[in-house]
């Protein structure tokens, strides 16, 4: 680059990847915590040649316009995308960049977290001793569901579902049964994976882990009618998009005992309403989106964000390109 670039970042990284971009661009952070309103957004990204952004930035046709036909890349700061019109980019000539790969194992890693968190019901035998309730050995108090030798369904089983799919057959013998529009041989070929339709998968898994991406198949995907085929003793786990699952339809399967417990790292919307009732659950953990937050996790996505930024303002070939 022979002159430096403007850029607008979104909101502040880590410094392994917001240190380099200030080297080497006119960079404007966004350093409030919560993501800028629209009009400022539109505002701040007029006559930049790229962006930094996250999923919180709804990246369309009117976003473009605003940044000038100047604009070359978008870099997303997370592995999804569906916050951008990707088709409205190519058409533009502008790159995108996301960020895949480093977050796989923090992310298997929180599903199974959260897994063992609803089966095991940690979080509510957690808030029974802060509340002064433990008075005795219980019998018959806090109650789980066991692990070993389980069925675990896994719905998408690319990257992050391969690891979620390792950690329950390689540590809890567990089966696995998957569902994708693709056959893994891989996951066939190491944890005696089964590809199975959908509402196999719902029926005969005793944990449910959704590993696929948000799309208009994907959306509204478990809803009350697949929850109904799910097992009483059945644990959904989310930690994709939460759109994915309906929460009134989720909050209905579990009040009801249609299943017995949920552990969510995303929710509809997000962050969650404080009045939704899956806060009043004790069988339902619900994490802020958190399963990224590792420290090489989060700077290994902060290295890639600047690397398809500077590659996309240089010309040259993006990292991790998406288009």
């Amino acid at each position: 680059m022979s002159d430096r670039s403007k850029v607008f970042v979104t909101r502040e990284i880590p410094a392994a990847g917001l240190d380099p971009v200030v080297a080497a661009c006119d960079t404007d952070v966004w350093k409030d915590p919560l993501p800028p309103a629209r009009d400022e957004l539109l505002k701040r990204i007029a006559g930049c040649d790229g962006v930094l952004s996250l999923l919180t930035e709804k990246i369309d046709a009117e976003f473009m316009d605003a940044a000038g036909p100047q604009l070359k890349v978008i870099s997303n700061f997370a592995v999804g995308f569906n916050n951008i019109d990707i088709d409205e980019a190519k058409r533009r000539g502008i790159r995108v960049g996301n960020t895949p790969d480093v977050l796989t194992d923090a992310t298997a890693d929180m599903a199974f977290a959260l897994l063992i968190s609803a089966a095991r019901r940690i979080v509510e035998s957690q808030d029974y001793v802060r509340a002064a309730k433990w008075k005795t050995w219980e019998p018959l108090g806090h109650i789980g569901v066991d692990l070993i030798g389980r069925t675990i369904g896994i719905v998408g089983m690319g990257r992050i579902g391969m690891a979620m799919a390792k950690r329950c057959h390689g540590g809890w013998g567990m089966n696995v049964l998957y569902h994708d529009m693709n056959q893994n041989k891989d996951a066939e070929a190491q944890f005696a994976a089964r590809q199975v339709d959908f509402e196999t998968l719902l029926a005969e898994s005793d944990f449910v882990s959704v590993h696929t991406d948000l799309n208009e198949t994907t959306k509204g995907l478990f809803n009350a009618d697949a929850f109904g085929k799910m097992k009483s003793t059945a644990v959904f786990i989310n930690s994709a998009r939460g759109p994915i699952h309906h929460q009134p339809d989720l909050y209905t399967a579990l009040s009801s005992g249609q299943i017995f417990a949920a552990g969510l790292d995303v929710t509809d919307p997000e962050p969650i309403s404080m009045d939704d009732p899956l806060l009043s659950l004790p069988n339902c953990v619900i994490a802020p989106h958190v399963a990224s937050a590792t420290i090489s996790s989060r700077n290994g996505m902060a290295e890639i964000a600047a690397d398809n930024l500077l590659a996309g303002l240089s010309g040259k070939p993006l990292r991790c390109a998406v288009a």
